[in-house]
C-alpha cells in the first residue's frame, strides 16, 4: 500500500511536467496524453528498482524523453511505410504548449517543424532548455553528459535553427 500512496504523490507532483515535454516532443495533444499515461505505466512498474543515484525528477525526465523518443521512431517507421521521406515531417502540430509563446500558428509550426528535424541530442537539449526552462547543470544529468557537451549541443542547434528561419 506503501508504494501506492508514494506513486500517487510522484504522479499528482510529475504529471503535468511529463504532459508539457512530452507535447514539446510529440506536438499532439492526444499523443502527449498517451505518452503520460504510458510514462507513468513505466514508473510504476520501475519504482521499486529506482536507486536514488540521481533525483525523482531527472529520472522521470529520462523515462519521459526516452519514451517520446521512442514514439517519434515509431511513427516514423510507420510513415515511411506509406511516404516518402519527404513527406515524413510532421504535416500538423496541434497543440498549444505553455511553453511556447508565439502569437502565430504558423510560426509556431514551422519553428517546431525545423526543431523536428535536429539531431536526437540536439532537440532533447533545445527542448529542455529553452521550452521546459531547466538549467543546463540538470540538462547534462538527465543526458548523461558534462556541461560543456550541453553547452555545445545547444549552441549548434540554435545555429541551425538560425540558418532555417
Amino acid at each position: 500500500m506503501k508504494n501506492e500512496k508514494q506513486f500517487l504523490e510522484i504522479y499528482n507532483e510529475f504529471s503535468q511536467l511529463v504532459y508539457n515535454l512530452s507535447l514539446s516532443y510529440l506536438q499532439n495533444i492526444e499523443d502527449s496524453e498517451e505518452a503520460t499515461q504510458d510514462v507513468f505505466v513505466k514508473i510504476h512498474t520501475k519504482l521499486e528498482g529506482f536507486n536514488n543515484k540521481s533525483s525523482l525528477k531527472t529520472w522521470i525526465y529520462r523515462i519521459t524523453i526516452n519514451h517520446c523518443l521512442d514514439v517519434i521512431k515509431s511513427k516514423n517507421r510507420k510513415y515511411r511505410l506509406f511516404f516518402t521521406r519527404e513527406n515524413e515531417d510532421y504535416d500538423s502540430i496541434d497543440f498549444n504548449h505553455p511553453g511556447a509563446k508565439l502569437e502565430s500558428k504558423e510560426e509556431m509550426e514551422k519553428i517546431f517543424r525545423e526543431i523536428n528535424k535536429l539531431p536526437e541530442k540536439q532537440k532533447t537539449a533545445l527542448i529542455l532548455k529553452t521550452i521546459e526552462g531547466i538549467p543546463q547543470k540538470e540538462i547534462a544529468t538527465v543526458m548523461k553528459m558534462n556541461e560543456k557537451a550541453v553547452e555545445s549541443l545547444l549552441t549548434r542547434a540554435r545555429k541551425k535553427l538560425k540558418e532555417k528561419l
